[in-house]
């Protein structure tokens, strides 16, 4: 990889002056650490996912040819990136024009400034960079004990595994703290005892009769334990604790999960963060950063980035949409019960009780809200309508993708299923020992759309390959239930 270039002094000014205006406005972010890129290198930062410290492997490369390929064929161009750490590390396109670079600086300011007040940013590694070099040092050491390829084989059935975790596990404890068996032993549950006088206890409830009723409440007790005793929704932690594997094969597992990890606050929150950011920017470009001569430079750079083509949802223009209808609703008072209880369009329309508490209500928005609950409160009947949105499906009679509605409850809620669990299957460890022959259950908890067979299929194959033993997921397709199967033979179904 090529060396870094340092900030120039002109731009280190114009980070100065950004930032003032930014912190003006109320934003409270990191220290920002700006390095400038040429195309090529900052093609390779992208690849690696913004960290070049990350471990070797071949996607990686991948990812780079394709990022190059669309560069030089002038689809795509990669303006700015920027990585929540503390302090936060962004990074500049060399050919960016100074317009460009203002525009990125009041950009990334919004970002750093949601990734240090998010909630759902609260629980991430701030020092993730020394945490990924140290992950690549391990898988390094690994290749050269245990040969590339076979290491870069496991990681690549790790990573179609890496979405089998649970995002909300940060933030509520799922499972019941482990008990001390002493504890445990102390509330032993009474053995049951027939109703007799205290003289006549000892004939109606001999020593025989006790055993037996114990043995009876253990036998019951050993056949309600369950491995898991609750069904797991992070079912790489599973594997990690309870899989056959050798301590380098954990390490990856380990490696590829703690990223995985990592990076779900920005999946879980992409139109909040992208929409704060981009408001923030037309705010400080608008209003104080913005000479008379870059008007037209700025209008050209952000038509682009908010252009919304058809059939694509722009989580740009979303976002920034969504929280300037919420600003706008909470200076005018449109909000509350009257505003809810009001059936006149009319009087909606001239609504504006001037009480000014839009800012304080974004804010509010940005610290609190993930983007499932962002949509769920703030995606409106007016909002929809005003912002011309529409739900559309592939049509199986004319073998083209179509609007299929333009009802605002049927487009909310296609929007918030594909937000839902970032559009992944909800899957359950069910069993760890299913059948009582070390097979692994598993659950898709249907929410309404089938599994990809297909991709189910390869899923079961790589968790084969960890687990060691036959893996079984149950499911429903087409609304029957439906046994899906991985063992020493292949793959196979049944109706269950």
């Amino acid at each position: 990889m090529r060396a870094v270039k340092p900030l120039p002094p002109y731009l280190h000014d114009i980070q100065e002056e950004i930032e003032g205006y930014a912190r003006g406005y109320g934003l409270d972010f990191f220290p920002i650490i700006y390095e400038v890129l040429d195309y090529k290198t900052m093609n390779e930062v992208a690849a690696f996912g913004g960290f070049p410290t990350r471990y070797p492997h071949w996607r990686f490369g991948m990812d780079y040819e394709q990022l190059s390929k669309g560069y030089e064929f002038g689809l795509q161009k990669i303006y700015e990136m920027v990585i929540n750490t503390n302090p936060a590390y962004a990074y500049l396109l060399e050919g960016n024009s100074l317009v460009d670079q203002k525009i990125v600086m009041a950009h990334v300011s919004g970002h750093v400034d949601f990734f240090k007040n998010n909630y759902y940013f609260s629980k991430t590694n701030r020092k993730m960079i020394d945490t990924m070099a140290n992950h690549a040092s391990l898988i390094r050491r690994h290749m050269a004990r245990h040969g590339q390829d076979a290491v870069e084989e496991f990681i690549d059935v790790c990573l179609s595994l890496e979405n089998l975790i649970d995002p909300m596990s940060p933030y509520i404890q799922r499972q019941r703290p482990p008990t001390n068996p002493e504890e445990e032993e102390d509330r032993a549950e009474e053995i049951p005892r027939l109703r007799a006088k205290g003289y006549m206890d000892r004939y109606i409830n001999p020593p025989e009769f006790l055993e037996q009723q114990k043995r009876r409440m253990e036998a019951e007790k050993q056949k309600r334990k369950k491995f898991p005793e609750e069904p797991q929704r992070d079912v790489l932690l599973f594997l990690i604790n309870n899989a056959p594997l050798e301590r380098w094969q954990r390490d990856c597992l380990e490696i590829i999960r703690d990223e995985a990890y990592y990076f779900v606050p920005q999946a879980m929150t992409k139109i909040m963060n992208e929409g704060w950011a981009s408001y923030w920017h037309s705010k400080i470009m608008t209003e104080k950063a913005l000479s008379a001569a870059e008007i037209i430079d700025y209008a050209d750079a952000c038509s682009g980035v908010l252009a919304t083509a058809p059939g694509r949802l722009n989580p740009y223009k979303l976002g920034i949409e969504l929280f300037r209808n919420i600003e706008a609703r909470w200076d005018a008072g449109q909000f509350g019960k009257e505003w809810e209880e009001c059936d006149s369009l009319a009087a909606k329309r001239e609504w504006d009780l001037r009480l000014g508490l839009g800012q304080k209500k974004i804010f509010e928005v940005r610290r609190l809200y993930n983007d499932v609950t962002f949509i769920d409160e703030f995606f409106t009947l007016e909002f929809c309508i005003d912002q011309k949105f529409y739900s559309f499906g592939f049509n199986e009679r004319s073998g083209n993708w179509e609007v299929m509605s333009r009802d605002f409850r049927k487009v909310k809620d296609q929007l918030l299923k594909s937000l839902t669990n970032r559009g992944q299957p909800f899957i359950y460890v069910e069993d760890g020992n299913h059948n009582n022959r070390g097979e692994l259950l598993l659950r898709h908890s249907h929410e309404g759309a089938d599994l990809d067979l297909a991709q189910g299929r390869d899923t079961l194959q790589n968790l084969f390959k960890v687990w060691g033993r036959p893996v079984n997921l149950l499911t429903r397709v087409e609304g029957k239930g439906k046994m899906l199967r991985w063992d020493e033979s292949g793959y196979s179904d049944k109706s269950a």
